[in-house]
C-alpha cells in the first residue's frame, strides 16, 4: 500500500522525533510506496493564518491524491492529527497516529484540545506509541474497546560508521586518537569520567547530579563528571551550589566541566571515553522523557548507564541489565546509583556489554521498522 508518513519534524530538523520518523522512511520494508509530507519548507504551518495549520490540509489532500496514497501516517496528534482526521472523512483513507509522551500530554490540557484528540484516536486505525509508559495513559483515555489497536515500539538505534567503531570490541586507530586528545585536554588521565549529554533543562537531571557530587567525591575523589549540551536551564546549573566550588576545585580544572554544544563526532568520542552514563530525568508536570536514545547510544559504546526511573525511560533501560534506574528526586538514590557502579569496574563492564548486546538485538532500527509496518498492515 502507497503510504505518507505526514510530520512536522524531519531531518535535517533536529531531535529525537525527527530522527525516529527518518529511520522509520530509511528501513521501511516496502520502500518504493513509502513517501513523507513534512514541515521543512513551511508548506504546512502559516504563522499568518489562522488556524495556522489550514494549509496543511490543503498540502495532504493535494498529496494523497497526486501519489494516490492508501494509507496515512501522522506524526503528531495535534495540529496534524486534526488536519488528518478531516480529509480521512474526506478520502476515506485510513490513518494511523504516532504518540511519544508530551505531545499526548500536552493534548490533554484544555477540553476543546482534549475532545479532539478522542475523535482523532477514535478513528484511527492503530495507535503506536514510543513508549510503554505513554501507551497505558492512552489506553486509560481511549476506554477499553479502542485499546486493542494501541501498540508499542520505541525508537531504533542507528549503527552508524561512528558508533559502530565507538562500540566496537576493538576500536579503529582514529577512535582511540579522539580520546586521547580529549583526555589529555581536560586532563583525564586516571579520572573516572561520568558524562551526560542532552539540552540543559530541569527534566533531564543533570541539577541532581551535581548536587549528588559532593558524595560521590567523598569515597571517589578521582570522579570527574563532564557534560555536554546547551539550553536555558546552563547559567542555573552553573551557578547553583555546589556547582561554582566544584568548577573551580583543583588543579585539572575541576571535577565539574561544562563542554557546551558538541559535534556528533564529539559525542560518539565522548561516550567511547566515559566510564558511565547518567541522565536521571525526571516527570515535570507532565513533560517527561519520551525515551531516551542516548541510553543506548552509551551502550553501543559498551558503557553502563544511570537513570531515572520515570516516564518512557523504563523501556531503555532494565534496572541492572543495561545500567541502573534511580529515583530522579532523591539526590542520595542518584549518588548511590552512580557509586555502585564508580566502585565496581567488573560491574561497569558487565552492564555495558549486556547493554551493547541489548541495543544490537532488540532495538535495530530495520526490526523496529518492520514492527511498525507489520501493526499498520494488519490495521
Amino acid at each position: 500500500m502507497k503510504t505518507l508518513l505526514f510530520t512536522l519534524e524531519y531531518p535535517p530538523f533536529k531531535g529525537g522525533v525527527a530522527n525516529y520518523y527518518e529511520n522509520i522512511v530509511k528501513y521501511w520494508p516496502d520502500q518504493k510506496d513509502i513517501s513523507v509530507l513534512h514541515n521543512n519548507n513551511n508548506n504546512l504551518i502559516k504563522n499568518y493564518l489562522w488556524p495556522k495549520w489550514l494549509s496543511a490540509i490543503w498540502q495532504l489532500w493535494r498529496t494523497i491524491k497526486k501519489q494516490k496514497i492508501e494509507r496515512v501516517l501522522v506524526g503528531h496528534i495535534l495540529p496534524l492529527g486534526t488536519v488528518t482526521y478531516f480529509v480521512a472523512k474526506l478520502t476515506k483513507i485510513p490513518y494511523s497516529v504516532f504518540l511519544h509522551g508530551m505531545d499526548f500530554t500536552y493534548a490533554l490540557r484544555s477540553q476543546r484540545k482534549k475532545w479532539l484528540a478522542k475523535k482523532i484516536l477514535n478513528n484511527a486505525k492503530y495507535i503506536i506509541c514510543g513508549n510503554s509508559y505513554t501507551a497505558e495513559l492512552v489506553k486509560q483515555f481511549v476506554g477499553n474497546k479502542q485499546e486493542d489497536k494501541v501498540g508499542v515500539v520505541n525508537p531504533g538505534i542507528a549503527l552508524t560508521p561512528l558508533s559502530a567503531q565507538a562500540g566496537s570490541p576493538s576500536p579503529t586507530i582514529s577512535s582511540r586518537e579522539r580520546g586521547a586528545i580529549l583526555k589529555n585536554k581536560y586532563n583525564l588521565q586516571n579520572k573516572i569520567v561520568l558524562f551526560s549529554i542532552g539540552r540543559l533543562v530541569k527534566r533531564k537531571g543533570f541539577d541532581k547530579v551535581i548536587e549528588a557530587l559532593p558524595m560521590v567525591l567523598k569515597k571517589t575523589p578521582n570522579l570527574v563528571y563532564v557534560i555536554a549540551g546547551a539550553g536555558p536551564d546552563e547559567e542555573y546549573l552553573k551557578t547553583s551550589p555546589p556547582a561554582p566550588l566544584l568548577i573551580r576545585r583543583g588543579e585539572t580544572g575541576g571535577r565539574l566541566i561544562f563542554l557546551g554544544k558538541i559535534s556528533d563526532e564529539e559525542k560518539w568520542a565522548w561516550l567511547n571515553l566515559c566510564d558511565i552514563f547518567v541522565m536521571p530525568a525526571r516527570n515535570m508536570d507532565g513533560d517527561f522523557e519520551g525515551f531516551g536514545i542516548v541510553y543506548l547510544e552509551a551502550n553501543l559504546c559498551n558503557k553502563p548507564v544511570i537513570a531515572g526511573e520515570s516516564g518512557g525511560v523504563q523501556d531503555a533501560v532494565e534496572d541492572h541489565v543495561n545500567g541502573i534506574l534511580v529515583d530522579p528526586d532523591n539526590t542520595e538514590a542518584i549518588a548511590e546509583g552512580i557509586l555502585e557502579l564508580a566502585l565496581n569496574q567488573r560491574l561497569r563492564q558487565k552492564l555495558g556489554e549486556q547493554g551493547w548486546r541489548r541495543a544490537i538485538e532488540r532495538f535495530n532500527c530495520e526490526r523496529q521498522a518492520r514492527k511498525i509496518y507489520n501493526s499498520v498492515q494488519r490495521s
